[in-house]
């Protein structure tokens, strides 16, 4: 076993890329090599991938002989042929596993962290918004990246409809009738950033409305549902008001529309010194790693997932696109800004009224926080542009040997709120330092059983767009085709390892992380400290259930297993200005090690899934998680005193099937994992058909008539919670069923959640036929 060597000497390797803004993309879709939806070119032979696996051509071969000796070269080539067809046909010695071991060991034992602090510092010089001329110029470099280091590379462009701010203004007006005009301006340090930031947006909600309206402000604490219910306890009107409220808890876009629903006319978000600068006592960045009280939190309000035009199907040039009415109908219906915590103690400052709940207090220096109504009136006004524009997906592709038509996915998107140093560009610059071991493992004669697929998404801020549209195109090809999908967003932003990943996967990052050493305690691996930081009764490898990041299109829409992993849970300047290369190396990894660490396991991960004979999927702890969100129905039914006879046996009757054929499936895995390849084309076959069960079997959880309210969600056990993107729901139809009748509380409500429990044992049934 080799451990991570992260102070590995970096070998020689070609130029790197051209710096960003001195690329120009020269139009077309390809470099000429093969595409991965394009693979009807002729196959060489055998006996040529043979000699080329050698190192050597027909061609070098007989170069130079003589007419006297060709029947002897020729008798010495039917032989070689033979023999060589005989062993190629059967794959690496032993099915493959010392050749494929040799080289992922070499592939953990080249780490460059150099390299990778280089590829974040060329790519987050300036802010790159997507849809930006700075944004396309991440995509050259990326291609260009891919390029040097020996991949086959391609893009795909889409055209969608994206948001940006024209105009914005708060003034305040105080009960004496004075007025403050509040900045709306995040305070810039040049010495600390090391570039301009002439070219950062003023802070804004993607696809927020334009709107312009005075009123008086009340203070909704987080904005979640319960929220504005305890305001509606107290006394405290909504109706014709601007909310305002803080970040943390929820997706922003469930607050728009929980302040929407209670009659608010416009929502104001901060962020609190409680949540985000540690109560204000440590300092703030560039001093400490917190966000400073000028700091203001972007993002996207949109509540869908794609291009808001095009939903299910992709945004391709001349595409059917939805009307401006059915598009307004999808997008927030009032007005939002994010501003600052400096901001924001004005406007909470001049409230009266009754004194909030003690758990609403913040850090703001306020004696002490009051929900309003006024008497202080804020004067909103925000103006936005919608426009359709070009965004680009860079690829690069190997192709496989054995199963070319199987394809193991890698993401990351590229696009940021501003430079992205953490969010997403951590994970870009691991994405290249994967693609840079690959090309040493090319260069050493390795070629994958299956084919990888290295994707870097475009405009994944506004809504995980790039993704869902490439994914909506290829769907039937997915579908059939697509191995898993490996997201790493944010790849670094702090200490300690975090995995979400879909149940069959968690064995192989268990034994993956065993062989990449701590970079923070060397003298033992991730495993080890993941295990250490986990208490006996959490989940180490927590579920992808939740929104936000690009696994959400290929897990929830597609039914393929996928993985998310990074490290650092959190990072207090999210999605503001001060996330830059001087904030990662100060704070979230001065010697780049954990980027290091993260590009080892990701690259791992997909090594194995691309050249295991059997694919390294263990369905048996999937099993162990249906059974534990039963028992959760179970017991919130308990709760529901006037359920009525709701049951969950059918879901229990489907486990037990689904139990037995874990057994035998698990029998076919041990039978086949042992066998020597070589001996029968025959076990080859059968490990392509019990390989493909594998795939396919996370499919069959979907439904196509999706969730109730949300049909573009397929899976039934996995989705975001209705009332919090952001939030992880298993059994999420069952759950909104649950909650509808417990309001409802008729016949017909509880019916409804019988329907869903029914299926999710259908799916389940399902399953255990694949």
């Amino acid at each position: 076993m080799h451990y991570v060597n992260c102070w590995a000497k970096c070998l020689p390797v070609p130029a790197p890329p051209q710096p960003l803004l001195s690329q120009q993309s020269n139009g077309s879709g390809t470099d000429g090599r093969r595409e991965i939806m394009h693979m009807d070119v002729e196959e060489p032979s055998v006996l040529q991938r043979s000699l080329r696996r050698m190192g050597a051509t027909r061609s070098a071969v007989t170069r130079g002989c003589v007419p006297s000796t060709v029947v002897i070269i020729a008798a010495v080539m039917i032989a070689l042929s033979i023999s060589l067809t005989i062993f190629f046909l059967a794959g690496w010695p032993k099915n493959g596993v010392a050749r494929f071991a040799e080289l992922h060991d070499y592939f953990v034992l080249t780490g460059c962290n150099f390299t990778i602090s280089k590829h974040l510092k060329e790519l987050t010089k300036e802010p790159h918004l997507a849809g930006t001329l700075e944004d396309m110029a991440t995509a050259d470099y990326v291609l260009s990246a891919f390029r040097t280091y020996g991949l086959s590379t391609h893009y795909r462009d889409y055209d969608v409809l994206l948001a940006y701010p024209l105009k914005r203004s708060l003034v305040l007006t105080a009960s004496d009738g004075s007025d403050k005009v509040l900045s709306l301006t995040e305070m810039f340090e040049e010495v600390e950033m090391g570039s301009s930031n002439q070219k950062v947006l003023p802070a804004f909600h993607a696809y927020s409305p334009s709107g312009k309206v005075t009123a008086d402000v009340v203070y909704a604490n987080y904005g979640r549902e319960q929220d504005f219910q305890k305001l509606k306890e107290l006394g405290v009107n909504v109706g014709g008001a601007i909310a305002i409220a803080r970040y943390g808890e929820q997706f922003r876009g469930n607050i728009v529309a929980n302040a929407a629903k209670a009659g608010a006319v416009a929502l104001i978000l901060y962020s609190d010194p409680k949540e985000f600068a540690d109560n204000g006592q440590a300092g703030y960045y560039p001093f400490s790693k917190w966000l400073p009280p000028t700091g203001i939190q972007r993002g996207t309000v949109f509540q869908g997932v794609g291009d808001p035009l095009t939903p299910g199907w992709p945004s391709t040039s001349g595409a059917e696109r939805l009307t401006d009415p059915d598009v307004a109908s999808r997008l927030p219906k009032i007005p939002s800004l994010p501003i600052s915590a400096e901001d924001a103690q004005h406007i909470l400052s001049s409230l009266d009224g009754p004194v909030a709940p003690p758990d609403w207090h913040g850090s703001l220096e306020l004696h002490e926080y009051r929900l309003g109504r006024g008497p202080g009136k804020l004067n909103f006004s925000y103006e936005a542009i919608q426009k359709v524009v070009t965004i680009r997906n860079v690829f690069a592709v190997i192709k496989g040997s054995e199963e070319p038509d199987r394809y193991v996915l890698l993401g990351n998107h590229r696009d940021a709120w501003t430079f992205g140093a953490v969010d997403p560009n951590s994970g870009t610059a691991a994405l290249l330092e994967v693609a840079r071991r690959f090309g040493k493992l090319l260069r050493r004669g390795w070629q994958p059983r299956r084919s990888l697929i290295l994707c870097s998404w475009d405009a994944e801020e506004y809504g995980m767009v790039g993704s869902t549209e490439w994914a909506e195109q290829n769907m039937d090809t997915l579908l059939v085709k697509a191995v898993a999908y490996l997201n790493v967003d944010t790849a670094v932003a702090g200490p300690g390892f975090f995995a979400a990943a879909t149940p069959q996967l968690d064995r192989l990052l268990e034994e993956i992380t065993k062989k990449v050493r701590d970079p923070d305690l060397p003298n033992q691996t991730v495993y080890d400290s993941w295990v250490m930081s986990n208490s006996a009764n959490k989940q180490m490898i927590t579920r992808l259930g939740g929104g936000g990041s690009d696994f959400v299109t290929f897990l929830q829409h597609l039914g393929i297993p996928s993985v998310d992993m990074y490290f650092g849970k959190d990072y207090p300047v999210y999605h503001s200005l001060y996330d830059n290369y001087n904030w990662m190396q100060k704070f979230g990894d001065p010697l780049f090690l954990r980027h290091t660490a993260v590009s080892t396991i990701w690259g791992l991960a997909a090594l194995h899934l691309a050249d295991d004979f059997i694919l390294p999927f263990d369905y048996t702890p999937y099993g162990d998680e249906l059974e534990s969100y039963a028992r959760a129905v179970e017991q919130k039914l308990d709760f529901v005193s006037s359920y009525q006879d709701c049951t969950v046996a059918p879901i229990f009757s489907s486990l037990k099937i689904f139990r037995g054929a874990l057994t035998q499936i698990a029998r076919e895995t041990q039978v086949l994992s042992q066998v020597d390849e070589r001996k029968s084309m025959h076990l080859s076959t059968r490990a392509r058909i019990l390989n493909d069960r594998l795939i396919l079997a996370e499919r069959g959880f979907l439904d196509g008539d999706g969730l109730k309210g949300r049909v573009w969600q397929k899976h039934l056990i996995y989705a975001p919670s209705r009332g919090n993107n952001y939030g992880f729901s298993s059994f999420p139809g069952i759950d909104d069923a649950i909650s509808d009748a417990a309001d409802a509380n008729n016949a017909a409500s509880w019916l409804a959640v019988q329907h869903e429990i029914w299926r999710v044992s259908r799916v389940i049934s399902r399953v255990s036929l694949v």
